[in-house]
């Protein structure tokens, strides 16, 4: 692969700290107050549009399971694979399939609930670098939001749990609001189960050494997660969750 030449890589360089410092001074520009109630308006109505699509699209497709994971995951890691086949599976157990809409393992959730003849729906956001939706989703289950808040809103409200692939600071993000909803009793519980014990048993164990120990939070909140290897196993813990409550997928 031919290397990317020195001058190319400062120009960039350039060019993104010109970009930060255009954002920065943007964001602290005074405004009259005709420009900010102008503003504050039309963002008040974006954000509802936004939920108004949300609400329409989501409540017709019925339970679903939604998988987190990162967008840098290629199609020949072992990660793609298995949250491929935990699609799969989930769909074969009664599920439709959630995920960010994107590439890497979103990509991978999606492919095997079209894989396997499932739902597959994906909650895309609008990036500053280019974010398409991947060719896996169901065409008339492509949502679009500019607002991260408004599709976490989406992502919370209509899935029956969570599967945490690995991932960077957007699924860290996901996974500790999800734990916060429930374990401040905002939402009621659902499953969250952690795929990957190599990937996440050195965060499990900061956990419980500095949060638990520090009591930051209490030892039961531990419970509040499953931490799994294979597709199978993460599918399980969604199904004897709602055993146990005696529910299935059709509900």
């Amino acid at each position: 692969m031919a290397s990317i030449p020195k001058k190319k890589k400062t120009i960039d360089t350039i060019d993104q700290v010109l970009e930060d410092e255009h954002r920065i001074r943007k964001a602290f520009k005074d405004k009259d107050w005709a420009e900010i109630k102008s503003s504050d308006s039309w963002m008040i109505f974006k954000v509802m549009s936004e939920f108004v699509e949300g609400f329409e699209k989501l409540a017709k497709i019925g339970p679903c399971v939604t998988i987190f994971g990162s967008a840098r995951t290629k199609p020949d890691h072992k990660y793609y694979k298995i949250a491929e086949d935990i699609a799969a599976e989930l769909v074969q157990h009664g599920y439709g399939v959630v995920t960010g809409g994107g590439p890497g393992i979103m990509e991978a959730g999606n492919k095997g609930a079209k894989r396997a003849g499932g739902k597959s729906v994906g909650l895309n956001i609008f990036l500053p670098f280019e974010q398409k939706g991947n060719p896996y989703i169901d065409s008339d289950k492509l949502i679009m939001f500019d607002y991260f808040f408004v599709r976490k809103v989406m992502f919370v409200k209509y899935s029956q749990g969570f599967i945490i692939m690995p991932g960077g600071f957007g699924t860290l993000d996901e996974v500790t609001e999800a734990l916060t909803l429930i374990q401040t009793k905002k939402i009621g519980r659902f499953p969250i189960v952690l795929v990957g014990k190599k990937f996440w048993t050195g965060w499990v164990k900061w956990v419980k050494e500095v949060l638990v120990a520090e009591k930051m939070i209490s030892p039961e909140d531990l419970d509040l997660f499953n931490l799994v290897d294979t597709p199978h196993e993460a599918v399980k813990v969604i199904d004897e969750f709602y055993a146990r409550y005696m529910l299935s997928p059709n509900f």
